[in-house]
C-alpha cells in the first residue's frame, strides 16, 4: 500500500469509529474528516467544499423543504384521514399505517414521515389496548422501506446517485430505485403488518388510554404545612404506593441522599425524588399536599406571583392545571405537554439550566423519561438525549415554539386540519409537477425540486422564514464533508485495494457472492453507524469490485442503496430508530427481534431482483 492509501484507509477507520463512539454529531466528525484530509494532501484544497454545491446536497436540502411544506399546508393529514380505516382490526390498522408511511416516505423525508404519523399510532394503540411500540415499531420500520423507492426517498439514494454520476454514467433517474425498492418495501410491510409486529417486545403499558413512555423520574417539595411536613420517609412511601410511586432518593439543602433512613422526618424545603407514571403524577402529589419543585423554584426565582392563588394542582383532572404558577404566560391556558427529543436536536446534550427554560420561555421541567433507567442527577442539570421523552408545563405557544426551536415532537393527538384552504391541493400539485419533471427527464432533480421549494415560498405555503430552519443542516454538512472524502478512495486506489481483499478473501471472485457480500456488509454497517455515512463509504468499494469483476456496476450501487436504508437492528442506525426509543419504551436490544427476520426477508428478495432488474 502507498503512504496515501494507509492514510486514507486509516481517516476513514478513525471516522467510522467516531461514528460509532457517538460522543460528537455526525456532521462534527465528517467535518474533521474533510479537513483531515485537506491537510494530508487527499483532498485538494480548492476543492474541499465544492461538494456543497453538489446536486445531490442541494437536492436533499429542497426536498427537506417540500416535505415540510406538505406536513403544514395539511396535506398529509387529509391523505391520513381518507386512507386509515376508521373501524378495523389491529392487524388491518397497522398494516394500513405502514403502508401510508412508506408512500409518504417515497416522497417526503421518511423521518417527516413518521413524526407526522407517530401521534396517529399512538392513538391507536390506545385503541386496540396495545403498547405503543407495538405499532411505533412497525411504523418505524415501513417508514425507512418506503424510503427506498424512489430517487428522493431518502438521503442515501441522492448519495448513490451523486457516485453513478461522478463516475461518468449519468445519475439515476426519479424512479430508477423502483423496481427493486418497492419490492423489497412490499415484502416487508407484508411481513410487518400481518406477522412482524407481534414480535416486538412488549413494554409495559401504563393504562388503555396512554402509552408507556417509562416511568418518569420527578422532583416535588415538602412545603409548610403540607400533610407530608414532619412524617417520616416510611409513612410518605406508603401513600406514595397508593398512587404508584416511589421515593428514589431525597435532597436536602442541595445534598442528595440516593438511600435516605426510612425513619428521616421530612422538613419543609426537602426535595424527594419520585418514580411515577405520568397518570399518577398528580395523585401522588395532591395526596401529600406536595409541590412540583419547577414550580417552587419558579416562585423563589421571581418569575410567578404566589399572591396569585392558593390552590397550585386539582386532583380531579387526568392533566394537571395550574392556577397562579407561571406569571409570563401568553394566555390563560396552561397545559401538560409530553414531547420527545429527536436525533440531532438542538437539545441534545443540554440541561434546562443551559437553556434557561423558565427564564427565557416560561416553561417548566416536570419529568424526563428515558427507557426506564434512573437518573442520578437533579433534573435540572440533566442534560436531555435523543428519544427521550420530557413533561413541560406552559402556555400552549411558549410550548409549541419551545418544541419547533429546540426539535421537539408532541405526543398527543392532532386535529386533522387544513391551516390555510387550497394550500394543500397547491403544495401537491407543486410537489407532482417537480417529481414529474424529475421522472421524464425535463429537469435535473436538483433544479426541478429547488424550482418546487422556490414556488411553496412565493405562494407562501411555506413562509420564508422557515425555509432554513425545515432543513436539517446537519444531513446537509455531512453528506457534503463526506463526499471529497470518499472520493479520495478512487483518486488515491484504496478502494480498489479494499474491493480486491473482499473478492480474494471472501467473494473468490463470484460475482453474485460479491454483490450479496456488499449488501450485507452495507447493511451491518448501517446497523452502527449514520446511513448517508455508510452509503459514502461503501460506493466507491462497489464500484471498484464491479470495475474487478467486469460487470456492470449498478447492480451493487443498487444493493449499496438497499442496504445503507435497511438499518433494523439497533436504535442508532437510523433516525427513525431512535425517534420511537423514548416514546416505545424500548431497549437498545429490542429492535433486533423483528429487524433481523426483516433483514433475512430484505435479502431475499432484493438479491434477485437486483439480478433481474440490473444484470450483470
Amino acid at each position: 500500500m502507498s503512504f496515501n492509501q494507509i492514510i486514507i484507509v486509516a481517516l476513514l477507520a478513525i471516522t467510522m469509529a467516531m461514528f460509532l463512539w457517538g460522543k460528537w454529531r455526525h456532521d462534527v466528525v465528517a467535518m474533521g474528516a474533510l479537513l483531515v484530509g485537506v491537510f494530508t494532501g487527499l483532498v485538494p484544497s480548492n476543492e474541499a467544499f465544492a461538494s456543497f454545491g453538489h446536486p445531490a446536497v442541494i437536492t436533499v436540502a429542497s426536498v427537506l423543504v417540500l416535505g415540510y411544506g406538505l406536513k403544514i399546508s395539511g396535506a398529509v393529514d387529509v391523505l391520513a384521514k381518507h386512507l386509515l380505516p376508521s373501524t378495523s382490526s389491529p392487524t388491518l390498522s397497522i398494516f394500513a399505517l405502514i403502508n401510508l408511511a412508506a408512500l409518504l416516505s417515497g416522497f417526503i423525508n421518511n423521518v417527516g414521515a413518521l413524526a407526522l404519523l407517530m401521534p396517529i399510532a399512538i392513538q391507536m394503540a390506545a385503541k386496540y389496548e396495545l403498547p405503543a411500540g407495538k405499532v411505533l415499531m412497525p411504523l418505524a420500520f415501513g417508514s425507512i422501506l418506503g424510503g427506498m423507492t424512489t430517487l428522493i426517498g431518502t438521503p442515501t439514494n441522492m448519495v448513490v446517485a451523486g457516485f453513478r454520476q461522478s463516475s461518468g454514467m449519468g445519475s439515476f433517474s426519479m424512479f430508477d430505485f423502483s423496481p427493486v425498492g418497492v419490492s423489497v418495501a412490499l415484502a416487508g410491510i407484508a411481513f410487518v403488518g400481518i406477522l412482524g409486529w407481534r414480535l416486538v417486545p412488549v413494554r409495559k403499558q401504563s393504562d388503555v388510554g396512554s402509552f408507556d413512555t417509562g416511568t418518569y423520574l420527578s422532583e416535588v417539595r415538602i412545603v409548610a404545612g403540607s400533610k407530608a411536613e414532619k412524617m417520616n420517609l416510611r409513612d410518605v412511601e406508603k401513600l406514595l404506593d397508593e398512587a404508584d410511586a416511589q421515593i428514589i432518593a431525597m435532597i436536602r439543602r442541595e445534598v442528595r441522599l440516593s438511600a435516605p433512613n426510612p425513619r428521616r422526618i421530612l422538613q419543609d424545603g426537602d426535595i424527594l425524588v419520585i418514580e411515577v407514571e405520568p397518570e399518577s403524577l398528580p395523585k401522588a402529589i395532591s395526596s401529600l399536599g406536595l409541590k412540583l419543585e419547577a414550580d417552587v423554584s419558579s416562585a423563589e426565582e421571581g418569575e410567578i406571583d404566589p399572591k396569585a392563588g392558593a390552590e397550585v394542582y386539582r386532583s380531579d383532572s387526568q392533566v394537571l392545571d395550574q392556577g397562579s404558577d407561571v406569571a409570563v404566560s401568553k394566555s390563560e391556558e396552561v397545559v401538560i405537554q409530553e414531547l420527545v427529543v429527536t436525533p440531532g436536536a438542538a437539545l441534545v446534550n443540554r440541561s434546562v439550566t443551559d437553556i434557561q427554560l423558565r427564564t427565557r420561555y416560561g416553561i417548566n421541567l416536570l419529568a424526563i423519561s428515558r427507557q426506564g433507567r434512573r437518573f442520578v442527577k437533579r433534573l435540572r442539570s440533566t442534560p436531555v438525549k435523543e428519544g427521550d421523552v420530557i413533561l413541560l408545563q406552559g402556555d400552549p405557544e411558549s410550548v409549541s415554539g419551545f418544541a419547533s426551536q429546540f426539535g421537539c415532537l408532541p405526543l398527543a393527538a392532532r386535529e386533522i386540519s387544513v391551516p390555510q384552504k387550497g394550500h394543500a391541493v397547491i403544495a401537491t400539485l407543486i410537489m407532482a409537477i417537480a417529481v414529474a419533471a424529475v421522472a421524464f427527464g425535463s429537469l435535473p432533480a436538483a433544479v426541478a425540486f429547488v424550482a418546487g421549494a422556490l414556488a411553496f415560498a412565493i405562494l407562501g405555503i411555506v413562509p420564508v422564514r422557515s425555509i432554513y430552519t425545515s432543513i436539517d443542516w446537519s444531513v446537509v454538512v455531512l453528506l457534503a464533508a463526506l463526499l471529497p472524502v470518499a472520493n479520495a478512495m478512487f483518486t488515491t486506489g484504496a478502494a480498489d485495494l479494499i474491493a480486491q481483499f473482499l473478492l480474494n478473501t471472501i467473494a473468490q471472485s463470484n460475482a453474485i457472492a460479491a454483490l450479496v457480500l456488499v449488501l450485507v456488509v452495507t447493511m451491518f454497517l448501517s446497523d452502527l453507524m449514520n446511513n448517508v455515512a455508510t452509503a459514502a463509504v461503501m460506493c466507491p468499494i462497489g464500484i471498484s469490485t464491479a470495475s474487478q469483476l467486469g460487470v456492470n456496476p449498478d447492480p451493487f450501487l443498487m444493493a449499496i442503496a438497499v442496504g445503507a436504508s435497511c438499518a433494523f437492528l439497533t436504535p442508532i442506525g437510523h433516525q427513525n430508530n431512535t425517534l420511537i426509543l423514548g416514546p416505545g419504551g424500548f431497549h437498545f436490544g429490542d429492535y433486533w427481534r423483528l429487524g433481523l427476520i426483516l433483514e433475512v426477508v430484505v435479502v431475499a428478495v432484493s438479491v434477485p431482483m437486483l439480478l433481474w432488474v440490473w444484470p450483470f
